[in-house]
């Protein structure tokens, strides 16, 4: 009976037991599950998918790749949100981070009166105390700000090129901005005019290395023209503007618009310049245009603020006195109008004159009459020392009834004769006449301010001068694109060929070569590449090396014939981009060539980030035709051309 009862209360601690173990087991399994269900949502609401959980008991573990520390750092914020933070193990990785990208190396040079600042980021094997001295000789007692920071990286491919060139080139622009980056310089500069603009053009192309992007932006100002000009003319011919000045881009169309309406050219042009004498120039210049066409024919001249009206002979003086009254009510202020309507003169009678003419070839005749000895030996070394004394013929004879300002109409007639490449001029009495071509666009602004100032208010005088382009020192120059396809035409009718085996000019090409640079000669500075081409027989080393050396040996024979080569590379190509079949003969003989092509500026992409701005990025890393191929299969030989 004692028995009985003991085996029963220790089965009954023993079933408890059991109870109480398989409830903890559960409990505990619910609890890891329930944490770990809880950590993995919570990090996949944020995004981190990457993170694996586990929970051991009341510990979660979490483990994976973080893509950054600060990843790493939110995923076990984020799980102690959901956990005890202290319950929560941390057994993440940080993928490891590449290199920091080198920094874009970059440097602005600005150049003034006041001296040379130079702002940027040059690689630290830059010689940038040799820059820095190099502005300071520029500078002279002026200033040189250095505001440069390096780093230590690598200098990329063309920086070294592209900051001595700047440097090279800023010592001729006083008034300049240079752009540096590896391969590419931007000049901004101001010119004196546009003759000069031209020139810093050409110098800083012919200086710049082949391989340098150069980018110019030169400007000219203005010309300031004295006295300020126009004259308009209507006579059985038309109406023309023999020079037009105006203040204004608005100005210049309002007074062509008139000028058209009244029966000019389309075409005809103003010059924009500086000296205005009153904001109210173009509606003055419109109104008295418009007066003009209502008389029909005659002339009107502007000087700065005197207005010259000459009617045409032969007009009604009804019609005259009221469009001249209409004109003079019309003016703005400042404005002050002399008009005179010429009497009818006997056609039987004819004025005395002087007559100069200047041939194409500049020859120069003086003619007609003069009023004193004096005067003739004035007006033959005036005319000698404008144009050559060996270019002068003077056979002028002596009238002493000539008028007393017969001097001056002369020698003003010579000057103005300077400014044309030929034409003439002929004085009488009452009227000067320049007449001609020039390759100057501002010519007729140039003469026409020249005889309002030497004649004075009132004087009766016309200019008729003809602008043309192939005249014009500049734009007369074909385009780099005419250049090549004028090249490519002469290759069509001549080939290149070479000796045999070697990269020497054939006898019989020589005649191209000629020819070629004669036009390169007419070309100014352009970018060019001598392309040199072999078929495909041979191995292809040699072909390359030999069509080096050929596209090099017609550069040479450039050079000897006087071409300017400054900006040309010679560059082999061997077999590449056939033109022909290489498997017929015919077709090697068209491959086996010399080409020239121009040299295109590479498309930009704007860059917004600063050399500074690239700096700071980089945190602590700144420490601040045609010839052969002859090369053929081993132990053939040189058959062709």
């Amino acid at each position: 009976m004692r028995l009985s009862a003991i085996f029963t209360i220790a089965l009954t601690f023993a079933a408890a037991a059991v109870v109480s173990l398989v409830a903890a087991s559960f409990s505990v399994q619910l609890i890891e599950d329930t944490s770990e269900i809880g950590v993995r949502d919570a990090l996949d609401a944020q995004g981190m998918t990457w993170a694996e959980v586990q929970a051991d008991g009341l510990q979660v573990t979490l483990a994976g790749i973080a893509p950054t520390e600060a990843v790493r750092f939110r995923a076990l914020s984020t799980a102690g949100t959901v956990v005890d933070a202290a319950r929560v193990i941390d057994e993440m990785e940080v993928e490891a981070q590449s290199g920091i990208a080198p920094p874009r190396f970059s440097a602005e040079v600005l150049r003034n009166d006041a001296g040379i600042s130079i702002i940027g980021l040059i690689p630290t094997s830059t010689d940038r105390e040799a820059v820095i001295d190099a502005f300071g000789d520029m500078a002279g007692d002026a200033s040189v700000t250095d505001l440069l920071e390096s780093a230590d990286y690598p200098a990329p491919e063309g920086w070294e090129d592209a900051l001595s060139f700047a440097v090279q080139a800023m010592a001729d622009l006083p008034r300049a901005k240079a752009s540096v980056d590896a391969g590419r310089v931007t000049i901004t500069a101001i010119a004196d005019s546009a003759a000069a603009k031209a020139q810093m053009e050409r110098k800083l192309q012919r200086a710049a290395p082949p391989s340098l992007r150069l980018r110019l932006d030169i400007a000219a100002p203005r010309p300031v023209i004295t006295p300020f000009t126009l004259r308009f003319e209507i006579d059985a011919e038309g109406a023309r503007f023999d020079a037009c000045s105006a203040d204004t881009e608005a100005a210049a169309d309002r007074i062509l618009k008139a000028g058209i309406t009244t029966g000019a050219p389309e075409n005809a042009d103003c010059t924009i310049g500086l000296g205005v004498p009153s904001p109210n120039w173009g509606r003055a210049v419109a109104l008295t245009i418009d007066a003009l066409g209502r008389l029909g024919q005659g002339s009107i001249s502007f000087a700065d603020a005197d207005i010259t009206l000459l009617a045409a002979p032969g007009t009604e003086s009804t019609t005259f006195d009221r469009v001249v009254g209409e004109l003079e009510n019309a003016l703005p202020d400042v404005f002050a109008l002399t008009a005179k309507l010429p009497e009818v003169e006997d056609p039987e009678a004819g004025p005395p004159e002087f007559t100069a003419t200047l041939s194409p070839e500049g020859q120069v005749q003086l003619r007609g009459r003069l009023s004193t000895e004096g005067l003739r030996d004035l007006a033959d070394s005036y005319a000698k020392s404008h144009f050559g004394s060996a270019n002068v013929y003077t056979a002028a004879r002596l009238d002493e009834t000539l008028p007393g300002d017969w001097a001056t109409r002369v020698l003003t007639g010579l000057e103005a004769m300077a400014s044309l490449a030929n034409g003439s001029v002929k004085v009488t009495p009452d009227r000067l006449e320049v007449m001609g071509n020039t390759g100057n666009k501002d010519a007729n602004t140039t003469v026409a301010s020249l005889l309002a100032d030497k004649l004075g208010e009132g004087a009766d005088y016309s200019i008729d001068i003809t602008y043309q382009e192939k005249l014009d020192p500049i734009a007369g120059l074909p385009t780099p694109e005419e250049c090549e396809a004028e090249i490519r035409e002469i290759l069509e009718i001549g080939k290149i060929t070479f000796e045999p085996g070697s990269a020497t000019i054939d006898a019989s090409a020589l005649g191209t070569m000629d020819d070629i640079a004669e036009v390169l000669k007419n070309c100014g500075d352009i970018r060019l590449e001598i392309q040199g081409y072999t078929d495909s027989q041979g191995r292809e080393s040699m072909n390359l090396s030999l069509s080096q050396s050929r596209a090099e040996s017609v550069l040479n024979e450039l050079r000897a014939r006087r071409v300017l080569t400054s900006s040309f590379v010679a560059k082999g190509y061997g077999e590449e981009n056939p033109i022909a079949d290489n498997k017929t003969e015919e077709g090697r003989e068209a491959n086996r060539r010399i080409e020239f092509r121009l040299i295109q500026p590479e498309a930009e992409t704007p860059e917004d980030e600063t050399a500074l701005e690239s700096a700071e990025e980089t945190g602590d890393t700144t420490a601040e035709e045609i010839g052969e191929s002859d090369e053929t299969e081993e132990g053939s030989g040189d058959e062709q051309n």
